[in-house]
């Protein structure tokens, strides 16, 4: 998911694109310990795609706490 499509998102929907992208890299992972991975790119692709969503999750977070 793009950076844009995460951003018109709200704070739920980003906790819960979060849980769903850890859920998925942590089965790529035991997919890689049983060696059923066939692509290992994969994995660096969902670990950014997790990192990308809590970034703007933690920007949602702080311009919703200096709007209080």
């Amino acid at each position: 998911m793009k950076t844009a499509e995460l951003r018109q998102k709200d704070v739920a929907g980003l906790q819960a694109e979060v849980k769903a992208l850890q859920k998925a890299h942590f089965n790529l992972r035991m997919q890689k310990a049983t060696q059923q991975l066939n692509n290992t790119a994969q994995l660096s692709q969902t670990r950014r795609a997790v990192a990308r969503a809590k970034t703007v999750l933690a920007e949602k977070q702080a311009a919703a706490k200096q709007g209080h």
